[in-house]
């Protein structure tokens, strides 16, 4: 169990560069000698040095004329296989020869079609020794939406609401109504920091107002992306502050103004899930969490486009509003929340 161990470490490295690295994958990488880590990293933020490439440094900067001598000895654990390609940093399995470690110890391949088993193959041929598929299920699981993009050429897609007990999603008369505790938007808010986007429809901006960011939780606000067919949104509403790149899907106009970006789109009327899934996917997002309202909700649920959902369920009942969406997917989990109960699904169908 001694790679198993090593690699739950990559994992948790790995964890760290959530809602910073997209649309690279979040990989983390630790150096062991004779049982004993020398060095580790995680890839931190998109652009800059690969998990394998902080992991050597680290090596380098504690040992220093050491280094060299450790890692033809070392076993180096990644959480996904090197990159074997130019991108915005050079190949790390380049580097891992360069150093002739003794052995690399690999989570899951990278279905990357410039990588995808070449990484593994260029280090066998300088005779070093490869194992992969180490805690592959839970590497992959980690970086869900980086194989949802490059396998299914679409964002991976998080589905997120409040419900009353009995399952009302909203007043019927369009106003503003709040469900969930103050811990549940908490909650909300960080969910929002691990995304690239999050998207709601007109009705639910007239509505609520919202300034769709991350105020609740550290973290960069993720792009805004509103449905708004006749663009009939005030520009007074808060989705038009500075404070996010905003997308605004409509059937008006293409036009930039400032951080706010109009994207016309045909016949919204049809297929609007798969249109706004491919356009996401053809500008480099990689995943969004679609937070309301139910007729959007239920657009994605009825076109069977949607990876997870995270229902808030409120202990308070209500006389009369909108019915919730129904859900259909495996119930994985139900936490409780304080006053309320968290229930995740997640769609067997995509997985």
């Amino acid at each position: 169990m001694v790679d198993e161990l090593y690699m739950t470490r990559c994992l948790e490295l790995a964890q760290l560069g959530m809602g910073k690295v997209s649309p690279n994958p979040m990989v983390g990488c630790v150096i062991v000698v004779n049982g004993k880590i020398i060095g580790e990293g995680y890839h931190e933020v998109f652009g800059q040095a690969h998990a394998e490439v902080n992991a050597v440094s680290a090596v380098i900067a504690k040992y220093r004329e050491l280094s060299d001598e450790l890692l033809t000895q070392a076993t180096v654990y990644v959480s996904l296989e090197p990159c074997s390609h130019y991108g915005k940093t050079p190949p790390c399995v380049d580097l891992l020869i360069k150093h002739k470690v003794k052995r690399v110890v690999i989570g899951s391949k990278d279905p990357f079609p410039d990588v995808n088993g070449k990484g593994i193959e260029k280090l066998n041929e300088f005779g070093i020794e490869v194992k992969h598929g180490v805690l592959e299920k839970q590497c992959h699981q980690l970086n869900r939406r980086f194989f949802t993009r490059v396998l299914q050429q679409r964002p991976y897609i998080v589905l997120k609401w409040a419900q009353t007990a009995n399952r009302f999603f909203a007043p019927v008369d369009g106003t503003q109504k709040w469900i969930s505790s103050a811990l549940s938007k908490k909650l909300a808010h960080k969910w929002r920091s691990e995304e690239d986007a999050i998207l709601v429809g007109k009705n639910t901006v007239i509505a609520d107002n919202p300034n769709l960011t991350t105020r609740e939780w550290k973290g960069k606000n993720q792009v805004r992306i509103i449905i708004d067919k006749n663009l009939s949104i005030a520009a007074t509403q808060n989705i038009y502050n500075a404070e996010a790149k905003t997308l605004i899907f409509n059937e008006v106009k293409t036009e930039v103004q400032e951080n706010v970006h109009f994207v016309y789109m045909e016949d919204m009327q049809y297929y609007l899930p798969q249109k706004i899934a491919f356009q996401l996917y053809l500008m480099d997002i990689q995943s969004v969490m679609v937070e309301g309202g139910v007729q959007i909700l239920n657009q994605f649920i009825t076109a069977n486009l949607w990876d997870e959902a995270r229902v808030f369920q409120s202990s308070v009942n209500w006389n009369a509003g909108l019915p919730a969406p129904a859900i259909g997917g495996f119930l994985q989990e139900v936490l409780p929340l304080n006053e309320d109960k968290l229930m995740i699904y997640t769609n067997h169908l995509n997985s």
